[in-house]
């Protein structure tokens, strides 16, 4: 793997609030070996950072990747069940070309908004590992659970082996047990699917309270709230990732924080299918990780993980009537390090730190929408857009360069999945 060294650049760290460097970044082998103002740069490739905010590159906590192919589709429906309504029968038709070919529009589309891991939900799975070693991304990759017992083991027997031999021990490539929802699944399969990411030292990932309705149907078939529900059953007895988590009491609060799980806040879906608002700034307040996701691209309706941040931080001044609830760091946080916290990467991703994988993406802040830059973190988080992004990094390989992705043909994969989709339809 080639030697990098991104010089003279302005660097934000994300390990402390107000931390910002100016200086280089070597990379070896995918790592980083030194910060500083005189690194080693022989026989090392030169990335020119003197017009470059470098940060750790984005990582998004929940979404569903191949998703990407419902994108605009039925989308304005007044309810979240009416719209799943309209999207299982398209899930229905799905084949391993399709989620092949969606993968790689989709990580195209995370590599473009600075975003190089991810952690998905979806089905067949072993084409999204196939297409994400293509792209040179990472993911954490959910085997997710529906129905009953008989169809989780069925599951984790027949799909599961698939998208570990297809990772084949490629440490960019980690796996997850996600049941589907409390409302998918019945309380055997969730039982089985938090046994079984114990047994295996996998995280759970769950949709969580996303919908009033999800809280009035808890209360009427189990007769406690869904954390209350699923704290019972045992389920959050491990690392767990509860995605969305909008409609929680306090009590809920509690049983979340003891547990160490964490919630991933999905503003842009929460607010397009009229969801709600989770109170974030208070979850954080409390003590609980709040990481951020995209949700999928068919009901955000996009992967862009700075749009997220900048709708995160706007939701929260206007709920709060405090622009300083979560500052524009805090924000950033929870697009990188406090994202990697809730997927357990935190050792290797999230910070720009010796020791590091070399997970990072570069602003040219030499543009008109970032001029002057005064606060690099609100300039970011307000005035960036992807425009901006000139470099995107993974493990020390360059996937865009000067705007450029290098490891995936975009035109061919917009024409690949266009087609893949005439042929959804058509079925």
């Amino acid at each position: 793997m080639e030697k990098i060294a991104i010089t003279d650049a302005m660097i934000l760290p994300m390990t402390e609030k107000g931390k910002e460097l100016k200086g280089s970044i070597l990379i070896e082998d995918g790592i980083i070996k030194e910060i500083g103002n005189q690194i080693r740069t022989d026989g090392a490739r030169i990335i020119d950072g003197s017009k470059m905010i470098v940060l750790p590159s984005f990582i998004n906590a929940h979404t569903h990747l191949s998703m990407v192919l419902m994108r605009n589709y039925k989308d304005t429906l007044p309810t979240l069940s009416q719209w799943l309504g309209e999207i299982w029968p398209i899930e229905d038709k799905l084949n391993e070309d399709d989620i092949y070919h969606a993968s790689l529009l989709g990580a195209a589309e995370l590599i473009r908004s600075g975003c190089t891991c991810f952690n998905d939900m979806y089905f067949m799975q072993w084409q999204t590992v196939k297409a994400l070693k293509k792209a040179g991304i990472r993911g954490v990759i959910g085997q997710t659970i529906f129905g009953d017992e008989k169809a989780t083991i069925d599951r984790i027997q027949n799909n599961l082996p698939k998208i570990m031999d297809e990772a084949d021990g490629d440490d960019r490539y980690t796996i997850a047990i996600a049941p589907h929802a409390i409302y998918t699944c019945t309380k055997e399969a969730l039982k089985l699917a938090r046994s079984t990411a114990n047994r295996m030292g996998l995280p759970l990932h769950i949709h969580l309270s996303e919908t009033q309705k999800e809280v009035e149907d808890s209360l009427k078939e189990f007769g406690s709230r869904p954390a209350e529900y699923i704290e019972k059953l045992g389920v959050l007895d491990g690392e767990t990732i509860l995605a969305h988590g909008v409609h929680l009491n306090d009590i809920e609060l509690e049983l979340i924080r003891k547990s160490g799980a964490s919630i991933v806040h999905n503003p842009a879906s929460n607010c397009k299918l009229a969801s709600g608002i989770a109170p974030v700034a208070h979850y954080r307040d409390i003590g609980i990780n709040v990481a951020l996701g995209t949700d999928g691209a068919s009901s955000n309706n996009n992967l862009n993980m700075l749009k997220e941040a900048t709708l995160a931080s706007m939701i929260s001044s206007v709920t709060t009537m405090n622009p300083n609830a979560l500052t524009p760091f805090d924000i950033l946080s929870m697009a990188t390090k406090n994202s990697a916290k809730a997927l357990g990467l935190d050792d290797r991703i999230g910070t720009i730190e010796v020791g590091k994988d070399a997970d990072l993406v570069l602003f040219n802040m030499d543009k008109v929408n970032t001029t002057p830059t005064n606060d690099p973190y609100s300039a970011i988080l307000f005035s960036a857009d992807k425009s901006n992004i000139d470099s995107v990094l993974c493990k020390g390989k360059v996937l865009m360069e000067s705007g450029m992705l290098t490891t995936l043909n975009e035109c061919e994969i917009i024409e690949n999945t266009n087609s893949q989709w005439e042929d959804i339809k058509r079925r």
